[in-house]
């Protein structure tokens, strides 16, 4: 993986844990290390040519001329509407402190049914699968989020939850995904923050506004390279319903891993600020890139 420029890895000592500030402790350097594992190495494609045993490549090659128009169109209305989600029907409650796990396996089993009935009628149910099938996904985002300490009530967080589905896997037709999650996470961060601020401001009486729209735009073009992936998956006609649910249980654990990996990163820097998380997290994948 190629990785654009940015701040020296720490030196060895540095990732010694001291328990004091600017430090992290072993527990905190060892989640550090899982999401670092998670995020620079997400490979979807790879994940989805095991379960059909094809180059996902090839695939996509079977898909017909008429796919990326569809594939266009879905992943955009898919995106508009895990944005209105995020900001109008998410539930924002606070969960008592004991019930911190998130319920991955429920969600995983929702989103198998709605790929089950999108293999059964292929690329034709996609418009009306993908967008469901996103709205649940986002709620198991959410539900991570929540789980790694993220505050919902904020419509800052809540848009990170949405921005984890521009969060893609290593395509040879996704040059963005070389450069690293924090290059790939600053290039969109300040279209992140600007909707956070016209949302806070002006809730979504304007969701028309250019901010907005750009941002749905942004992380709808890299959300198409998955759907891509899984609706080529799911073209195979000997998969049919059953090969359906398989691809989207994989393509939901693909954004859960994503999702994981994002928050444990976010919440170790509220806890020891953002240069120390990077510098131990870019030494790990250094290291973990050897």
């Amino acid at each position: 993986m190629r990785r654009g420029p940015s701040t020296p890895p720490p030196l060895a000592g540095e990732l010694i844990p001291g328990g004091s500030a600017g430090t992290l402790s072993p527990q905190d350097l060892e989640q550090l290390r899982q999401a670092v594992q998670r995020l620079e190495n997400p490979s979807f494609g790879a994940r989805v040519a095991s379960v059909v045993g094809t180059p996902v490549e090839k695939l996509l090659g079977f898909l017909p001329r008429r796919a990326n128009t569809v594939i266009t169109y879905a992943a955009r209305k898919a995106i508009g509407a895990a944005l209105r989600v995020s900001l109008t029907t998410m539930d924002t409650r606070v969960k008592p402190e004991g019930a911190r796990k998130s319920s991955d396996w429920w969600h995983l089993g929702a989103t198998a049914a709605t790929g089950a009935v999108g293999g059964a009628f292929g690329l034709t149910a996609l418009a009306v699968e993908l967008p469901l099938t996103t709205t649940i996904m986002l709620r198991s985002i959410a539900d991570i989020a929540r789980s790694e300490g993220a505050d919902l009530t904020d419509p800052a967080v809540r848009l990170e939850c949405v921005r984890v589905l521009a969060m893609g896997g290593n395509s040879p037709t996704d040059d963005a995904t070389e450069v690293g999650y924090y290059a790939a996470r600053e290039a969109m961060s300040r279209m992140v923050s600007d909707a956070a601020s016209h949302v806070a401001r002006h809730g979504l009486q304007k969701e028309g506004a250019p901010v907005l729209v750009g941002l749905v735009k942004a992380i709808a073009e890299r959300y198409s390279i998955q759907v891509s992936e899984k609706a080529a998956a799911q073209w195979v006609p000997i998969l049919g319903a059953l090969g359906g649910a398989t691809v989207n249980s994989v393509f939901t654990d693909h954004f859960q891993s994503m999702a994981r990996g994002h928050f444990i990163v976010r919440r170790l820097e509220h806890l020891h600020g953002p240069e120390t998380v990077r510098r131990a997290y870019l030494a790990l994948a250094a290291l973990l890139a050897d």
